[in-house]
């Protein structure tokens, strides 16, 4: 099972605007002549890297609630605007919405078992009878399915 990173989405107050905020750099890295890929700058670099490659996701929260997560595709070493050492972690640009869990603060990003993250959204209403019918009811008001 891969493991996976959840990161607090800051300044993001949906998923709609984390995908134009990722679209418009992806379109600055274009034009600056910069090969255009979706990357998150963070000070630490995860230890337990191999792991994460290995099929992992970064699974971002907005206001209390996991909602979204995007495939890791690498890890590398960048760096920020003030030319300092990052670690660059490199994401599909696909955003996979997942069922919304409620998720505490925290500062920087924390390790998040397989085990323990909430699946695709995708993957539970492919099949019938999947989600309870009250949280199908409630997904469907919220437009997430």
């Amino acid at each position: 099972m891969p493991l996976h990173l959840i990161k607090m989405a800051v300044g993001v107050d949906d998923v709609a605007t984390l995908a134009a905020w990722q679209r418009r750099r992806r379109s600055e890295a274009k034009a600056r002549g910069d090969q255009p890929v979706t990357r998150h700058l963070t000070r630490n670099t995860p230890r337990r890297g191999d792991e994460i490659l290995d099929g992992g996701s970064l699974y971002w929260v907005f206001r209390g609630q996991v909602q979204v997560r995007q495939k890791i595709v690498g890890i590398t070493t960048a760096e920020n605007a003030e030319g300092e050492k990052r670690c660059a972690i490199m994401l599909a640009a696909r955003l996979h919405r997942v069922v919304p869990r409620r998720h505490r603060p925290f500062q920087g990003w924390r390790y998040l078992d397989a085990t323990l993250a909430p699946p695709d959204i995708a993957d539970m209403a492919a099949g019938p009878g999947k989600l309870p019918p009250a949280l199908a009811a409630e997904l469907r008001d919220l437009g997430l399915i």
